[in-house]
């Protein structure tokens, strides 16, 4: 309640009533004590306004004048970051307003988006019934914290290839190979998928070796497709990088010449300018501009190259007029760079195609890894030395890795209705000559093998449906014990089972004949692997199953990789201070949002 009298007698306190009576109060910075006519009142200091303020009466009716009622009140400037908002009237309209940034709001709906999405996700990997493809790789940000990504992959039932970003988590240092088998297990039994696992493809080095084992030791094999012989995938990228790295080596000086001669002509706008120009005059037409490579990624020492070349005329020109260059390439250089660049094509296009994410790659791994071999061996015998010695060091290292196929990837081309057992049989003759035979063969055996792994699991499935069923049946003959039961027809309930059994592995066996029998399909180019095996599940339901599990095996970590490439923007120098369940929450919902 206000009042404006003139009559008042303003309290004059003194220091012992300061000790006494410490106001201590905020609403008293705003406020003087006063008195009218005998009644005690609060002066705003701002409007004059007099409110009751008798002893004991409180502050609250304070606080609101100020905050709310004076408007003479000093106002601050608010510094704080705002956004822009649509706010909903109470008559349904909509109108766009201010709203102010608050750190702890945000991070609360970054969460509640994470725990939403993530639910969804944990619900759709539990109803699928399809094996998971897992691709796993560590990333170091910018203020060294490691994290790990898991990507899930699958075939969904309208058999569409996905991908699943599972976990992007914070693992603390040493990342030894326990440590990172530890933080792996947690995720997939996390996600209720550790038994439905297909493959873990990582990148080639003795730590994820070391991991692996561990996996299968505190994993159950029996879980796992024919006992876990094929968990362990490697990276075909990561592998091509490998040996093309120390085909690479062989040529090492011709590169590095080159190199130079980019690094100079690249290090500034107006040498840029002045190489252009002289481009022009030479003249060359292209517009492609000189790259300089990353020395530990081959591709890109490729890319670097190819351009490189196209400007071969307009180096030494430039040279006459520029006294600062201190290595220029030789002819020698550029006849090796050339003759590289044309053998580094194939492996350029087949790194493309392994790091494709959304269509299946196990069905290309077995024939361009076929190619590679034989052009490897075309090499070796070329009349040019320089191309015999890179040859001969690429094809130790591929004979490290990829002389013994994977299982799964043999398997993958066969149920491609294009090739099947054909294709196999095509290249074996043409790698292995005399021996080719025992190689198919084992090709052959590895499709047996496998669907008589998928068959027995149909089996147990079954049987532990009839167990229940006996069970059951049990505990209702106890029930009803008046009943009487033939006891003597038990063994032959056990006949029909195992008779059911070896007949059921007798239709596998008959199915995947007939499947290879069959004549193969044209080799379209737009043909739809994942679409014939949907419209085909009826003639060969356990392949099918096979194929919708083994086609989702990617072949490369670059599922992984480029989760880290987007990390990277959002954990930089400049803002490196997330939390790590922060970034998990940010990394995962945005994949989750965009899927």
């Amino acid at each position: 309640m206000s009042k404006d009298i003139p009559d008042r007698v303003e309290i004059e306190e003194t220091s012992e009533d300061n000790s006494k009576r410490k106001r201590t109060y905020e609403a008293w910075n705003h406020f003087k004590r006063v008195k009218v006519e005998g009644i005690q009142f609060a002066e705003c200091n701002y409007c004059k306004t007099h409110l009751k303020a008798p002893a004991g009466y409180g502050t609250t009716h304070l606080h609101k004048h100020y905050e709310k009622v004076c408007k003479k009140r000093p106002r601050k400037t608010d510094i704080r970051q705002s956004f822009l908002k649509t706010n909903q009237k109470v008559s349904g309209e909509q109108e766009l307003g201010t709203h102010i940034f608050n750190q702890e709001e945000r991070d609360g709906d970054i969460l509640k988006i994470y725990k939403d999405e993530r639910t969804k996700y944990y619900n759709l990997l539990g109803k699928i019934k399809c094996r998971i493809a897992i691709t796993t790789d560590m990333w170091t940000s910018s203020n060294n914290k490691g994290f790990m990504a898991v990507i899930g992959h699958f075939i969904d039932d309208n058999w569409t290839l996905q991908n699943c970003i599972l976990r992007f988590l914070y693992v603390p240092a040493p990342h030894t190979a326990e440590v990172l088998a530890d933080t792996l297990v947690e995720s997939l039994m996390d996600w209720n998928i550790d038994r439905k696992v297909s493959t873990i493809t990582v990148d080639n080095c003795t730590t994820n070796d070391v991991m692996i084992n561990h996996l299968l030791q505190k994993l159950p094999t029996k879980d796992m497709l024919l006992d876990g012989k094929v968990l362990h995938m490697r990276c075909c990228a990561h592998i091509l990088n490998l040996i093309v790295k120390d085909g690479l080596d062989i040529i090492g000086s011709s590169i590095e010449r080159i190199r130079d001669s980019v690094i100079y002509w690249t290090a500034s706008p107006s040498r840029v300018e002045k190489f252009e120009e002289t481009a022009r005059q030479v003249p060359v037409n292209c517009t492609k501009k000189l790259c300089l490579d990353c020395k530990t990624r081959w591709n890109s020492t490729y890319l670097m190259l190819e351009t490189a070349i196209i400007y071969k005329d307009v180096f030494p020109r430039l040279n006459v007029r520029e006294k600062n260059i201190k290595s220029l390439p030789t002819e020698e250089d550029w006849v090796n760079a050339i003759e590289i660049c044309g053998k580094l094509k194939l492996f350029h296009q087949v790194t493309e195609m392994f790091s494709g994410t959304l269509y299946p790659t196990s069905n290309f791994y077995f024939q361009k890894i076929c190619d590679i071999k034989m052009k490897l061996d075309e090499w070796v015998k070329s009349p040019n030395i320089l191309i015999q010695d890179m040859a001969l060091s690429m094809l130790r290292k591929y004979d490290k890795y990829w002389e013994v196929c994977h299982i799964l990837m043999g398997v993958a081309v066969v149920l491609d209705p294009r090739y099947k057992m054909s294709l196999v049989e095509f290249f074996f003759r043409k790698i292995y000559h005399e021996s080719a035979r025992f190689k198919i063969d084992e090709v052959r055996q590895n499709c047996y093998d496998l669907l008589f792994d998928y068959q027995s699991r149909c089996c147990t499935l079954n049987e532990s449906s009839s167990s229940i069923g006996s069970l059951e049946n049990t505990m209702s003959s106890d029930v009803h014990s008046d009943v009487n039961v033939d006891d003597s027809l038990d063994e032959f309930e056990q006949f029909v089972v195992s008779k059911t059994s070896g007949a059921t592995n007798l239709s596998a066996t008959s199915e995947l004949d007939m499947y290879l029998e069959e004549s193969l399909l044209p080799r379209a180019r737009d043909f739809d692997i994942l679409n014939w095996w949907k419209t085909n599940g009826v003639k060969f339901p356990t392949l099918q199953k096979m194929a919708r599990d083994i086609l989702a095996i990617p072949v490369s970590t670059v599922a992984s990789k480029s989760a880290f490439s987007s990390s990277g923007k959002l954990i930089n120098p400049h803002r490196n201070r997330l939390h790590h369940t922060t970034v998990e929450a940010l990394m995962c919902s945005r994949r989750w949002l965009w899927n």
